[in-house]
């Protein structure tokens, strides 16, 4: 295992391969963005041009893309690795995409006698960069554990969470948790902003205590500087959160929070919020009450 594939080299998967072979692997890339593409070859990824160049070149590849369909036409495709990797060989989706398509193409792989594991992350970008992504893993025990070096060399923790199709679960629970909790976070600050305390004040009031948290200590530094740069863009959250509404419905389990939250990512959507991180949820409740959450003047 001294090679290694990556196929989508944008936000998460970029620093990924970087973390790959700064652990020593050989590492091979695929994009099809050329931004994406010059950034992973200063890092030391040799790029091919295509996913099924990645599969002539490792038995061990990682896809990082943004939806199912982009996930299967890496896979399936024209120029998909189901043309190039051999009987034996491992996919690692690390998308974020629903259970029923991750045991979908599993299936599909199985027949070609191809392991799969769904391995989705979070920890967004900084966890990326780091290389302390939490990775939940749904597949074959004994896959998974062949798979370690690589989950240890971009990731903090990694959990075998059951087979195929539980990763994927495991993502969606984690997203409907970070993404409600940010939007409570919100709700919280625009009160606060609006009855004219000092929010930073308030934060390390409040940091240490039950109200404290990962998101609370990622996110509100970024709002109070009306830092708005993706390291989890809302486009990929609302994604998720359509993802987790389907899955919701198949299981009929009802869930009144993520639903209503999926409508207020698709009004910052229609706001041209979309490529923005989903700590702008903040500016759904701001333009409901007509305030700003930001530093008091002169504040650092």
């Amino acid at each position: 295992m001294k090679q290694v594939g990556i196929i989508g080299l944008g936000i998460m998967g970029a620093p990924m391969a970087a973390n790959l072979v700064k652990a020593g692997f050989e590492v091979f890339g695929y994009d099809v963005s050329v931004h994406a593409i010059e950034k992973a070859k200063a890092s030391g990824v040799t790029i091919v041009d295509s996913a099924q160049k990645v599969g002539e070149r490792t038995q061990w590849v990682i896809t990082m893309l943004p939806n199912t369909s982009i996930v299967e036409d890496a896979i399936f495709g024209h120029d998909g690795l189901i043309h190039s990797l051999p009987a034996g060989s491992t996919v690692i989706d690390e998308s974020s995409i629903t259970p029923v398509a991750s045991r979908n193409i599993g299936a599909r792989l199985e027949e070609k006698q191809i392991n799969f594991l769904d391995a989705p992350v979070s920890g967004g970008e900084p966890g990326a960069i780091s290389g302390e992504l939490a990775i939940m893993v749904g597949g074959d025990e004994a896959v998974f554990a062949q798979a370690k070096p690589i989950f240890d060399a971009i990731g903090g923790t990694t959990t075998l969470v059951g087979g195929i199709g539980a990763g994927t679960t495991a993502k969606l629970a984690n997203q409907v948790m970070v993404n409600l909790n940010i939007a409570a976070m919100s709700e919280a600050l625009v009160l606060a902003a609006k009855s004219g305390i000092d929010i930073d004040k308030m934060y390390q009031a409040i940091r240490s205590g039950l109200a404290g948290s990962n998101v609370l200590d990622a996110k509100v530094p970024l709002i109070l500087d009306r830092n708005f740069e993706p390291g989890g863009k809302i486009s990929i959250n609302m994604k998720d959160l359509t993802n987790v509404m389907a899955t919701a419905h198949d299981l009929d389990v009802p869930m009144p929070l993520s639903s209503s939250l999926l409508e207020i990512f698709h009004t910052l959507s229609a706001n041209g919020h979309i490529n923005e991180d989903h700590g702008a949820i903040v500016k759904y409740f701001e333009n409901l009450a007509n305030v700003t959450v930001s530093r008091k003047p002169g504040a650092k």
